[in-house]
């Protein structure tokens, strides 16, 4: 690689250097990440990661480009060593637009580990991501490994409820499936996205999508891609569309998986949810003898609450708690700021409606005053923390995450962690209600 390409970040010295991606990485991408990535070993290469590379790197993207990709290079060889990605969104919190910026893709080869490699690529991306007036990031990984970088697993990813083929529901003798699914169309763009943003009204943070986004994800995708699902539109029998859900196009573990599920205002999902149950059980047969494994129950992955538990709940009895995002806040400060609205409502919906005065936070290094006046929140501030500093409660590490994100409810941080506790009485009734438990289960920009 030439250092004066554009694409050249810096030399790392050892014979490395640091640059982004081009199109004309897209194999070698797809080769190292699907080989360090793949369950099996790198001998046998995962291929839906490799898929996956190749739709990012090699086609358009509604929010990514080859370019947000690092890579570290081996100057003498070319040979890609480690590498990369910021997948850039749109969330919401209440409502709320903010930017995220998500890092994934991180591999290295083995022999190239403990160089701190992905150290250095993580700060270029924190970079980007700010540059880019990301107030967040977020990423899966591995236990543990991601905190080293600012990160804390506050934010539910996934959970499943599953169920076998006893409690499929049969209809009942002589009759029809009373609901149409079909794969959706173009002409069915709209209405997802409507029914889609109907329904992520409900949860405190939220995934922004927009028409170009849902129509790459429908279309643009190679079926292989690791996170392809496919959307099917369910109709009643007079042709109306009345929802929407996304599946798994393979097994996992040994049931066909909704990973998505939504219907219109006024539907029934006790109407709905049985004729979903058949076709995802139907389905998962197909897909077993498609690929030679066996079917034994049909999934629904949405997370720890959705109302297709509540309805199946004696049909869905296999559970799996939620793993969890990790969640990286650099500014708590600026995303209070950006979020004031939403505290404000929740402040005027709650005993405290009308408060008037500080609420002081210590994240024991550093912490945030926040000024209240008849309910308004007037100023939001970043407080240095003295030996005679007036605190009204503290959180250590990253325990603050978990509040707001509404991971976890201000009694359960205060029962796990010694260290986390108010000062008095008006800052435990103010926490709880700027922050209440409000679990949410987030479908990202893959």
């Amino acid at each position: 690689m030439n250092k004066n390409s554009e694409l050249f970040i810096r030399d790392l010295g050892d014979g490395l250097i640091l640059r982004r991606a081009s199109k004309d990485d897209a194999d070698a991408l797809a080769d190292i990440n699907s080989r360090m990535h793949s369950d099996d070993g790198p001998d046998k290469p995962h291929a839906g990661i490799r898929a996956w590379i190749m739709d990012l790197v090699t086609k358009p993207h509604p929010t990514l480009a080859p370019s947000d990709f690092t890579i570290v290079e081996e100057s003498a060889t070319g040979r890609i060593v480690s590498t990369l990605c910021l997948i850039p969104q749109t969330w919401t919190y209440e409502g709320i637009e903010f930017g995220v910026g998500r890092p994934e893709l991180v591999c290295t080869l083995p022999e190239f580990r403990r160089r701190g490699l992905v150290r250095i690529q993580m700060e270029e991306v924190h970079k980007w991501s700010g540059e880019r007036g990301h107030l967040m990031q977020i990423i899966t990984g591995i236990p543990y490994f991601y905190r080293q970088f600012g990160y804390d697993m506050a934010l539910n990813f996934t959970g499943r409820r599953n169920g076998f083929e006893p409690q499929v529901p049969a209809l009942k003798e002589g009759a029809g499936e009373p609901f149409i699914i079909r794969e959706a169309r173009d002409d069915d763009v709209d209405f997802i996205l409507h029914t889609y943003e109907a329904h992520e009204s409900r949860q405190a943070l939220s995934c922004k999508r927009t028409p170009e986004i849902i129509r790459y994800e429908i279309f643009g995708q190679n079926k292989k891609n690791l996170n392809h699902f496919q959307k099917m539109v369910i109709e009643n029998l007079k042709g109306e569309r009345v929802g929407f859900f996304e599946h798994s196009t393979d097994l996992w573990l040994d049931a066909a998986t909704c990973i998505y599920f939504a219907v219109t205002e006024g539907t029934s999902w006790f109407e709905v949810s049985p004729s979903v149950v058949r076709y995802l059980w139907k389905v998962g047969g197909e897909y077993a003898k498609r690929d030679g494994g066996k079917r034994g129950s049909f999934g629904f992955a949405l997370g720890e609450h959705h109302p297709v538990y509540e309805v199946l709940d004696d049909k869905l009895p296999a559970k799996r708690n939620p793993y969890a995002f990790y969640v990286r806040v650099p500014d708590i400060s600026a995303f209070l700021e950006r979020v004031k609205p939403a505290l404000e409502k929740r402040l005027a919906d709650s005993v405290a409606a009308g408060y008037t005065g500080d609420l002081r936070l210590s994240f024991y290094n550093s912490g945030i005053h926040i000024k209240f006046e008849h309910g308004n929140i007037t100023a939001i501030e970043p407080m240095k923390i003295e030996d005679d500093t007036e605190i009204d409660a503290y959180f250590p590490d990253l325990t603050f995450l978990h509040l707001l994100m509404g991971h976890r409810s201000f009694d359960e941080l205060r029962h796990a962690f010694t260290d986390c506790y108010p000062q008095n009485n008006a800052a435990r009734v103010l926490l709880k209600s700027l922050f209440p438990k409000r679990l949410s289960d987030v479908y990202p920009i893959n």
